[in-house]
């Protein structure tokens, strides 16, 4: 499992450049809310297979797209924990 960069406290962020990196950061703030798949994909109107593929690191045409796009800008996507 890929650990938080620069982690400290509650602030864990992420440095997304895969759909797996991607997956592992959906999966680690899901469990840091202490819900299930089935409960967040409920919450968001997602199936729970979908929630799970994409945890897995599967890369689902979206995501191949997203990141694609990324790439071509010269960005990268980071995601950490909002504090609001």
């Amino acid at each position: 499992m890929q650990t938080p960069t620069g982690a400290s406290g509650n602030h864990s962020t992420f440095r997304i450049y895969s759909a797996k990196s991607l997956g592992t950061a959906i999966g680690h703030y899901r469990r840091e809310l202490g819900l299930s798949q089935a409960e967040l994909a409920d919450l968001v109107g997602l199936n729970r297979t979908y929630l799970s593929d994409l945890e897995r690191g599967r890369q689902t045409e979206q995501v191949r797209r997203i990141l694609r796009l990324l790439n071509q800008l010269g960005v990268r996507m980071v995601l950490e924990k909002a504090g609001w």
